[in-house]
């Protein structure tokens, strides 16, 4: 045992890959990256398309997307599916794409690599993310991945440490004391989630980068009533009922997501 793992708890929270390492096994892992890997993720998903996540700046990229029948995103300001939540607003049913990202996207690969139910959780889905895990374990490691300085260090980043207290107050058992906080970082901030995202450096970056309307999209609170999973490399939207934080039961995988005719 470590005193990082947070193996006395059933409910835990850790930043990024180094956090994610060192936390005990869990039924279920939830990669939560706000601006913007998982707002892109429930946005996609809730279209009928595929994420397929990917490492950043990983030169195989694209033979990857080829070879899985998949799109790959691009820059930004590129036209097509990238990084920006908006982008995949008006997403074609069956679309797959490949999603590199150096926070949500990587972390998700790492997850994946445990051997536990992977789930993209966000503002926009923390209600359903919540149900859809409890129907699948009874221990959850909640990733924040946080962002990245110039120096490729990590950036704490106030919109997934929101986002991961609004799951886990969700979630039942116990808590350990960074989960807790991370619960009452979400309650002190829920009236004012608009206002927080953009003062925080994360959304101040992107409205000064022109994408105001993504930090809005991602700041929206329980608007998805769908999980996403990761299955076979890609996250896949769950169906289920509306939810309530504390509703119960419904989730399924919904029909998988067919090669699009563009990919």
């Amino acid at each position: 045992m470590s005193p990082f793992d947070q193996h006395d708890a059933d409910c835990r929270c850790e930043w990024g890959v180094p956090g994610l390492d060192s936390l005990a096994p869990a039924a279920v892992v939830i990669v939560v990256d706000v601006l913007s890997f998982s707002t892109c993720v429930d946005v996609a998903v809730g279209r009928g398309a595929a994420i397929l996540p990917y490492p950043w700046n990983d030169a195989s990229a694209a033979d990857f997307a080829a070879a899985h029948h998949a799109v790959l995103a691009g820059p930004r300001r590129a036209a097509g599916y990238s990084l920006s939540p908006g982008s995949f607003v008006d997403a074609s049913a069956g679309l797959r794409c490949v999603l590199p990202s150096p926070n949500g996207a990587t972390l998700a690969v790492r997850a994946a690599a445990t051997g536990a139910t992977v789930l993209a959780g966000c503002l926009r889905n923390a209600a359903a993310v919540a149900t859809a895990a409890r129907e699948r374990g009874a221990t959850f490691n909640v990733c924040p991945a946080g962002e990245r300085w110039p120096d490729g260090s990590l950036r704490v980043a106030i919109e997934d440490w929101l986002a991961a207290g609004a799951i886990l107050r969700a979630l039942p058992g116990r808590k350990s004391a960074e989960a807790t906080l991370a619960i009452a970082a979400f309650e002190s901030g829920q009236h004012s989630i608009q206002a927080l995202l953009a003062a925080s450096s994360s959304g101040r970056e992107l409205i000064a980068r022109g994408f105001g309307s993504d930090v809005e999209l991602a700041a929206q609170v329980d608007v998805s009533n769908h999980a996403a999973r990761l299955e076979e490399g890609a996250f896949i939207k769950l169906c289920g009922p509306a939810v309530q934080p504390r509703a119960t039961g419904g989730f399924k995988e919904c029909e998988r997501p067919r090669a699009s005719a563009g990919g």
